[in-house]
């Protein structure tokens, strides 16, 4: 009840403070049309996080391809057409933490060297035992879900290229890396109130625990990419020259300074982060097909 109270006058203070320099900024702000919101909250009461498409196509019909939306203090223009000058995402708090800095692929700035990560040769050798699994489950006399098999395949293609390992087969290393990349994805769908209410400097999200689990999930997935790069660098690791996977050739590549950047180990472990979130999101957009 007290923590209760706390936050309810921390953000009452915090309230009545800024909204007058709120107002003036925005009032100076030119923005297309868009549907009106609360004060203060703006439009995230209206905002439907499970089916984000299909909300900005209802409002792309009323208001046309270019609207306006207020997400607390965020100001926020929604194009129906990309570009390339527009690709530049928000700076969220868990985005940010969990891919160290924007140091990624998908949450850097457009124009930034990370871009030219994006490309990767594809193994095929999980496609021999696709058809092997097939071939079993044809003698057997059993159902073959092709969906289900051909997602297991991406995901274990890109998983064999990234860390030179499946993770589908069973057993604790499979259990432990799904573990971290769940609550990882939990805590990037988190709603942070500091994305909203920069004002409060993260006072809220410290007082709720959100922050502090935040961190827990980053130390728990950045030891794991510890754990993965060391395994590389080990000189005594089994190793088949004409296989080498991504993290291989990133640490090649980081030693020779073939880029126009440095390579950090933090750039490398944000690929790393891009790559296995990737690989776990597939089973789950089969799940919902």
């Amino acid at each position: 009840m007290l923590l209760l109270l706390l936050l309810v006058v921390v953000f009452s203070l915090s309230f009545l403070i800024i909204l007058p320099n709120y107002r003036k900024k925005h009032e100076k702000l030119n923005l297309p049309r868009g549907p009106k919101g609360l004060p203060l909250l703006g439009n995230l009461h209206q905002f439907d996080s499970l089916a984000p498409h299909l909300f900005f196509s209802r409002l792309a019909k009323i208001y046309g391809p270019i609207l306006s939306l207020q997400f607390g203090c965020r100001s926020a223009v929604v194009l129906k057409t990309q570009d390339h000058n527009f690709c530049t995402r928000p700076s969220l708090v868990a985005q940010q933490r969990l891919t160290y800095n924007g140091l990624d692929i998908v949450f850097s700035p457009y124009n930034e060297p990370p871009s030219r990560l994006s490309s990767a040769p594809i193994r095929q050798e999980e496609v021999s035992r696709m058809i092997q699994k097939i071939a079993f489950l044809s003698s057997a006399s059993k159902v073959v879900n092709l969906s289900n098999l051909l997602m297991a395949l991406t995901s274990s293609i890109i998983c064999r290229v990234a860390f030179g390992k499946r993770y589908q087969d069973e057993g604790v290393e499979r259990s432990r890396f799904h573990e971290h990349l769940n609550e990882v994805q939990a805590k990037v769908a988190a709603p942070f109130c500091t994305d909203y209410f920069p004002f409060e400097a993260g006072l809220i999200d410290k007082l709720t625990g959100l922050s502090s689990s935040l961190e827990k999930a980053f130390k728990k997935m950045d030891e794991f990419y510890d754990e993965m790069i060391n395994d590389h660098l080990d000189p005594n690791r089994p190793k088949d020259d004409n296989h080498e996977d991504v993290i291989d050739v990133l640490l090649q590549l980081r030693q020779d300074r073939c880029f126009s950047f440095e390579l950090t180990l933090d750039r490398l472990k944000a690929v790393l982060m891009v790559i296995s979130t990737f690989c776990s999101y597939l089973p789950s957009i089969n799940d919902n097909t």
